[in-house]
C-alpha cells in the first residue's frame, strides 16, 4: 500500500467515525449493506474510468452510454425476448465497441479525449431519447429474468453481489495494471507519451486498448445499474455519473495529468464518496447540493493532486542539483 493509499484508508477511517458519531445508523447492517450494493454499482465503471486517466485521458460519455445500453438491454430481454446470457454479452460487446471508437478517434484522428467523449455524451443520449420516444422502459411483465435479476442485484452470502463483481474486477484489472507488460506502459505512456514511443512502446494501441477496456466496464456497470433500478429513463439514467467516476479516481490517486494511481486507489476513493454522501444526509444538506458536494470533493482533489506534483517536481531539482554539486 503506497503513501497515498494509507493516507486515503486513514481518511476513510476518520470520516467513518466522524459519522458514526453523528449518527449510529451509520453502521447499521442495513446502512453497510446499502453502501456496499452502491459501491460494487459505481466502483465497477470507476476502475475503467481510471484505466483512462492514468494513460492522460478521460471519458465524458460514461453516463450517456449507460443510458443508451441501459435502452437497448431492456429492449433486448423484452421486445426481442433474447436469453439473458446473450443479452449481456451483446450490451458489454457494445460498451467495449464504444471504447474502441473513442481509442480510434484518439489515436488515429489525434482528436482530444475531452472533445471525443464530450461529442459521445450528446450523441449516445440524444440516440437514447431518439429509439425510447424519450419514454422509459421497464421490464415489465417479462419471464424469465430471476437468475440474471439476482446475479445483478441479490445476495451472496449476505453480501450485495455487486460488490462481489466489484471485488473480481478489482482483483483482475489489478494484476493488469500493477503485474503485466501493458500495466506498465498505462502509466510510461500517461507520463511521457513521446519518450514512450521512442522507447519502441506502440502508445497508440495502449491508449486505445485503455478506452477499449474502460468500455467493457461500463457495459458490465449498465447492466448491474439497469437491475438495480428496474427501469431506464432516457433522459434521466446516468446524468452525471461520469463526474462520480472522475471523483473516485482523483480522489484515489490518479492524476488527471496521467501516469498515476492504482486500481486500490480508486476503490478507496470510491468508498469515500459513498461515506461522503452518507455524511451529506446526516447533516440534513439538500440532496440537490450533492453534485456541488462532488464538485467540491473533485476541486480539492485537483488542487492536493496539484501541489503533490510541485513538491515532487522541487525534490527531484534538488536531487539533480545535490548530484551535479557532488561530481
Amino acid at each position: 500500500m503506497s503513501k497515498k493509499e494509507l493516507g486515503l484508508a486513514l481518511l476513510l477511517i476518520v470520516i467513518g467515525g466522524f459519522t458514526a458519531i453523528l449518527n449510529p445508523l451509520f453502521l447499521s447492517s442495513v446502512n453497510l449493506l446499502n453502501m456496499a450494493n452502491l459501491i460494487g454499482l459505481f466502483g465497477v465503471f470507476s476502475i475503467g474510468q481510471g484505466l483512462i486517466i492514468i494513460t492522460g485521458g478521460i471519458d465524458l460519455s460514461v453516463g450517456s452510454m449507460f443510458a443508451l445500453l441501459g435502452v437497448i438491454l431492456v429492449d433486448l430481454l423484452v421486445n426481442y425476448e433474447l436469453p439473458w446470457p446473450l443479452a449481456v454479452l451483446i450490451i458489454i460487446g457494445a460498451g467495449t465497441g464504444l471504447g474502441l471508437l473513442h481509442g480510434l478517434l484518439v489515436t488515429r484522428l489525434r482528436l482530444q479525449p475531452f472533445v471525443v467523449t464530450l461529442c459521445g455524451l450528446l450523441i449516445y443520449r440524444g440516440i437514447a431519447r431518439y429509439y425510447t420516444e424519450d419514454s422509459t422502459m421497464g421490464f415489465g411483465y417479462a419471464g424469465d429474468l430471476d437468475t440474471i435479476t439476482w446475479l445483478a442485484s441479490g445476495r451472496s452470502f449476505g453480501i450485495p453481489n455487486p460488490f462481489l463483481f466489484l471485488v473480481v474486477v478489482a482483483v483482475c484489472m489489478g494484476v493488469v495494471l500493477h503485474r503485466t507488460v501493458f500495466g506498465r506502459y498505462l502509466y510510461a505512456v500517461g507520463r511521457n507519451e513521446e519518450a514512450a514511443r521512442h522507447s519502441g512502446i506502440n502508445a497508440d494501441a495502449v491508449i486505445t486498448g485503455a478506452y477499449l477496456m474502460g468500455g467493457g466496464l461500463a457495459g458490465l456497470a449498465t447492466v448491474l445499474l439497469v437491475f438495480y433500478t428496474s427501469s431506464v429513463s432516457p433522459s434521466s439514467f446516468g446524468n452525471f455519473y461520469e463526474l462520480y467516476a472522475i471523483a473516485a479516481a482523483v480522489l484515489g490517486g490518479c492524476s488527471l495529468r496521467g501516469g498515476e494511481g492504482s486500481i486500490l486507489g480508486i476503490v478507496l476513493g470510491t468508498v469515500l464518496l459513498q461515506i461522503l454522501q452518507n455524511l451529506v444526509n446526516i447533516l440534513g444538506i439538500p440532496s440537490s447540493l450533492n453534485f456541488a458536494v462532488m464538485g467540491g470533493v473533485i476541486l480539492l482533489g485537483v488542487i492536493a493532486d496539484q501541489q503533490l506534483g510541485r513538491r515532487k517536481q522541487k525534490a527531484q531539482l534538488q536531487r539533480s542539483q545535490a548530484l551535479a554539486a557532488a561530481e
